[in-house]
Parts: C-alpha cells; sequence; structure tokens
C-alpha cells in the first residue's frame, strides 16, 4: 500500500496539485474533493483501464452544475445511467474534460510512443 500511495501521489503528482483520478466518470457532489480540485485548478488527469493496458488522460476541467448543464446532455446522461442527479437534495457537478495529452500503452515495448495527443492534437502515427 506505502508503494502504491507514493506512486500516485509522488511519481505522477502535477505541480498544479493532487492527481488522484475521480473514482467514477460520473456527476460529483458540489461540494467533494475533486470537484473543488477541478474548479481550482482548471485541470484534471483521468486514468482507463487496468494496470497492463493503461490510457492516461491530461485535460482542461470544466465544473457545470448538473441544474444549469444542457438539457440534452443531461437527459443522455440519464437515460444511459438511470440516474438524473438534477433531482438529488445534493447539488451535483458534471467534469468536463477537454484533453491536451492523451499516452496509451499495454506493455513496456509500447513505452516509446506513448504520446498519442500532444497540445491538443493527435501525433502522427
Amino acid at each position: 500500500m506505502r508503494h502504491a500511495r507514493r506512486f500516485t501521489s509522488e511519481r505522477y503528482r502535477p505541480a498544479r496539485g493532487p492527481a488522484l483520478p475521480p473514482p467514477w466518470p460520473g456527476p460529483h457532489p458540489a461540494n467533494s474533493p475533486t470537484a473543488r480540485n477541478a474548479a481550482a485548478s482548471g485541470q484534471m488527469r483521468l486514468t482507463l483501464g487496468t494496470s497492463r493496458d493503461v490510457t492516461i488522460i491530461e485535460a482542461a476541467a470544466g465544473v457545470v452544475p448538473c441544474t444549469e448543464a444542457p438539457d440534452p446532455i443531461a437527459r443522455c446522461y440519464a437515460a444511459r445511467t438511470g440516474w438524473d442527479p438534477r433531482h438529488e437534495d445534493v447539488p451535483h457537478v458534471y467534469l468536463v474534460a477537454t484533453p491536451s495529452t492523451v499516452q496509451a500503452w499495454k506493455s513496456l515495448a509500447e513505452i516509446n510512443g506513448r504520446t498519442i495527443m500532444r497540445d491538443g492534437q493527435w501525433t502522427p502515427a
């Protein structure tokens, strides 16, 4: 556990603050640490996949209160998940990620060339 904590907080901690990925990709309570950090820093890091098939996305963060989200987006989310956070007692927010850097790799052999998006532009193959 100690090694895992060091890996998360030291090796992958950007200078702008904590780098723990959201525990789920959906809406967050407006006062959650994830929502507060995204709003304060304007940045987020998303990790997808497993330790053997990794995608890391560095992105600009937008924080949109669920009650202010465009209706088609909120309805689509509710239809896909069966949950509409606009009707919760506790205010929730959508976290909107605009990718700037994307890295992906499946094994050690793919470490070179793992950056597939840089500065919001896909890199050549």
